[in-house]
């Protein structure tokens, strides 16, 4: 007894368990929760390894703390917050296959209202594992400080506590040689920050992390117009120039966006049990005259999903390698986006429907930024409707959404962002009417219930449009913005793709980055589906082109679909990128056809596979670079006038536009003008 009673007060004891269960969960997070990619005998001792250095410097402060008590809680603070970092990374891992960034951790405060049902959904039953030794070590600090008798503990000199701190700082320099010599140039990487957490280790990525973030805000406040021209020389250089047979063929038209949430390519023409899991999508899809859709378009996220998805749409930017623009940069930089091309060139009205709230990755600033008249968010809409999920149920929200929509004066531009097929993809019986797959996994069983249910929100959305008659004079854009089945789960779904698990790989992952692309087109007669290779970054200078506008004298980052010159190399967020013949990942290349990696330079394709892949880190270090430092503040185009949001009021918008038809009398161009001044909402279906 005496003995347990001596080693229970025993720094040195209490400092090697304590280090000790601290790194076997890293250890468990490192080969459970995260994908590193290990590979050899050097890079899994260096795994094994990395944890410790930070640990011991970290823990080891409490050696310096004379008094045994205090010296207890801050060695159980310092465990506690390592621990937190590490389970803050296992959640976000599981959500976004990424690690947590500064930017990340600052930006998604701002998303905290959608947040906390899916980080729930995201918990596995391991997870305790994760806060056990926490709670067994809280429970001996209480019951110590409860104790009134003083529990004595020889405090150690403090010439020891220095040598452990020496030899933490001894063992990370070890392991960042040894990490070096495995992986050169390792922290001048920065596309593929899992490189840094498998080599160093969380503490170090965090720290690492936070250098860079703090040298990007000092570069982003010394920012200058020079820095546009390796930009300017770059998109100009880059710019594909229409096809003339479908440049302007939608000229005048509203323009109809459906934002298609977390809604993959494989999604069309699936069937479950016999049954269409998207019979609406389909029909459009394979519409061979009105339709002309893409089977090789790739979204191109980051960590900001949604936001990054909707970035490259409405501005022809890429997202940030870390966090998400919208929400840390939307509120001061200075955009180009189609919103005010359209209204300043064609004299399009603007308007986004959406049954999240507003401050939702930051779009009631950043619309107003881009020129977005309207924003009909959740506070627009009848809050006794259902919800599920992050907002009201599709169906609901696309109702509601036509008594805004038909005071709105034609042309309009307007952006519907569905919320329903969102993870982790709540379902009940009374709204979701559609067999479940059977994989055993609920994020991908329910997956296609919430895709269909989406299905039937269109299909109604569309009866109503084309009882109204705006069907008729609208081109319809219809995209996928992000993946819905992240890559952990990815195995459990390809029985139902009719692939064997055991043989998925990250060349499987890469080519689930497939998102649906149509452009609708009523009244067109020369469509089909279209094979060239594309990303989301290549959606805007392709709508503008068909509308008629010529995108030569803006900055974006991507070229015309349609174009002859369209450059189909599809860049990954992560500097990865997919050509028609190879995918390029983590600096091996894979053959599309066979699915194969394969040599380049047996295959004489070095040459061509390094262009490319210096071209995408090009694009994406030029971008980045342009909307770091907010340098679009320097260049305004021929014939176009900087946004100004602060003309822009989200309050009372059905009054304002009720106010503009007034004004207007009978030049109003509005459906309800048109209409006889009567509503058309009695013409949307019932809802089913």
């Amino acid at each position: 007894m005496n003995r347990v009673k001596k080693a229970f007060t025993n720094r040195w004891v209490i400092l090697l368990t304590a280090s000790v269960l601290f790194w076997a969960k890293t250890i468990l997070a490192y080969y459970v929760d995260f994908s590193l990619g290990v590979e050899g005998s050097i890079q899994t001792f260096i795994l094994w390894i990395n944890p410790i250095a930070t640990t011991l410097l970290l823990f080891g402060v409490f050696l310096y703390v004379k008094k045994f008590k205090p010296a207890l809680v801050v060695l159980f603070l310092m465990d506690l917050l390592n621990s937190l970092i590490l389970y803050l990374n296992v959640i976000f891992y599981r959500e976004f296959t990424d690690f947590v960034t500064i930017k990340s951790i600052l930006g998604f405060s701002k998303v905290s209202q959608g947040i906390s049902g899916s980080s729930f959904a995201l918990m596995k039953v391991h997870d305790i594992f994760y806060w056990a030794d926490l709670i067994v070590f809280l429970g001996i600090l209480i019951y110590l400080f409860a104790k009134r008798k003083e529990i004595t503990s020889k405090p150690v000199k403090k010439t020891f506590a220095v040598a452990v701190s020496c030899l933490a700082a001894l063992t990370f320099s070890v392991n960042l040689s040894l990490s070096e010599a495995n992986r050169p140039q390792l922290l001048q990487r920065t596309f593929d920050r899992s490189y840094i957490v498998k080599y160093l280790g969380l503490d170090a990525f965090t720290v690492y992390d936070g250098i860079k973030t703090e040298q990007t805000n000092s570069v982003r406040a010394h920012a200058s117009s020079n820095g546009l021209t390796d930009i300017l020389k770059y998109t100009k250089g880059h710019y594909a120039a229409p096809d003339p047979s479908k440049y302007g063929i939608a000229k005048g038209k509203n323009i109809i966006v459906i934002h298609l949430e977390s809604f993959q390519q494989f999604l069309i023409n699936m069937k479950v049990d016999g049954q269409e899991v998207t019979p609406f999508l389909n029909s459009l899809e394979n519409d061979n005259k009105q339709t002309l859709a893409f089977d090789n378009f790739f979204h191109e996220v980051g960590q900001g999903k949604t936001s990054d998805a909707e970035n490259m749409l409405e501005t022809g930017t890429f997202g940030l390698p870390q966090g998400s623009l919208f929400t840390q940069l939307g509120n001061d930089n200075t955009f180009q986006g189609a919103p005010a091309i359209l209204n300043q060139e064609a004299g399009y009205t603007s308007a986004v429907f959406h049954g999240n709230v507003g401050s939702f990755w930051n779009r009631d600033h950043v619309y107003k930024n881009l020129g977005y008249q309207n924003f009909f968010d959740r506070s627009y809409f009848n809050q006794a409707d259902e919800n599920l999920g992050y907002g009201i149920l599709d169906k609901d929200m696309l109702k509601e959404t036509v008594g805004h929509l038909e005071h709105l004066q034609q042309p309009f531009y307007t952006k519907f962002l569905t919320v329903t097929n969102h993870t982790p993809y709540l379902t009940d019986d009374k709204n979701f009417n559609f067999p479940a797959l059977n994989t055993g996994n609920s994020t991908v069983d329910d997956y296609v219930r919430t895709a269909h249910y989406l299905d039937e929100s269109l299909r109604q959305f569309f009866d109503y449009l084309k009882a109204s008659g705006i069907y008729q004079n609208s081109i319809f854009m219809i995209y996928g913005d992000h993946f819905g089945i992240s890559d952990s789960n990815n195995k459990d779904l390809a029985k139902a793709l009719g692939k064997d698990p055991a043989t998925w790989d990250k060349f499987d992952d890469a080519q689930m980055q497939r998102v649906p692309l149509m452009f609708h087109i009523p009244g067109y007669t020369n469509g089909g589906i279209q094979h060239q290779y594309g990303g989301e970054i290549d959606v805007l200078p392709t709508l503008l082109h068909l509308m008629g506008i010529d995108t030569k004298k803006y900055i974006q980052f991507g070229t015309d679909l349609f174009s002859p010159q369209h450059d189909q190399t599809v860049a990954f967020r992560n500097g990865d990128f997919v050509t028609p013949n190879y995918t390029e990942l983590s600096g091996e290349t894979y053959d599309n056809k066979t699915g194969e990696k394969v040599d380049p330079t047996t295959l004489n394709i070095a040459p061509e596979i390094d262009k490319e892949q210096k071209q995408v880190k090009q694009a994406l270090s030029l971008s980045d670079k342009l909307n770091q430092e907010n340098l679009l503040r320097f260049y305004t185009p021929e014939g176009f006038t900087p946004v100004d949001p602060k003309k822009y009021d989200y309050h009372d918008l059905d009054k304002k536009n009720t106010e503009i038809e007034k004004q207007k009398g009978s030049q109003s161009t509005s459906l309800y003008s048109k209409n006889g001044n009567k509503s058309t909402t009695a013409l949307y279906p019932p809802i089913q």
